[in-house]
């Protein structure tokens, strides 16, 4: 795992190394290393071990996902901001299976940090809303579950905001 900083000592390289091509006369090789520089810019914002887990995260492949986001060893160093949320929010997605209080930690530290779609916050606020019902915290599970809510726009969470309103007014 590269640090990030890294990605754009090599994009910078490259550009250096596409703008002598240009200078030797080799037009075209200078063309195609400037195209070249794209994939460590775009590598730099979007991570590819994230990438690679939220294509099996949507095939259900939930080992499959943790073993890509294993590859990630210190996400401060190694993800900008954005993708240090999503490291985080698909950790909690993960541990969400197994370990409430870890997750929680995780849905906590990924809101914190910041997630770029309003789906994904939403999703993560019913997550820690689920975790406030289980511990009795009936006050700020309404809180969490009224922020879902208004973060739903598409309203792909509606079926599961109302189940856990329903299940809050039994306590």
């Amino acid at each position: 795992m590269f640090h990030k900083n890294i990605k754009l000592i090599i994009a910078g390289l490259i550009t250096i190394t596409g703008i002598w091509q240009f200078t030797e006369n080799n037009i075209g090789n200078g063309i195609f290393l400037l195209l070249l520089t794209a994939i460590p810019i775009f590598l730099y914002f979007k991570n590819e071990f994230i990438l690679l887990a939220f294509l099996k995260l949507r095939k259900q492949d939930f080992p499959g996902a943790q073993k890509w986001l294993s590859f990630i060893k210190n996400p401060e160093t190694a993800l900008v901001r954005k993708q240090q949320g999503y490291f985080n929010y698909l950790q909690g997605i993960m541990v969400s299976q197994t370990n409430i209080n870890q997750a929680e930690k995780f849905f906590k530290k990924a809101i914190e940090l910041g997630l770029s779609m309003d789906m994904d916050l939403a999703v993560a606020k019913l997550n820690l809303a689920g975790v406030a019902m289980s511990r009795r915290r009936k006050l700020e599970a309404t809180n969490l579950l009224n922020e879902a809510k208004r973060l739903d726009k598409q309203g792909m969470l509606k079926e599961q905001i109302v189940m856990m309103k329903d299940q809050m007014k039994k306590m």
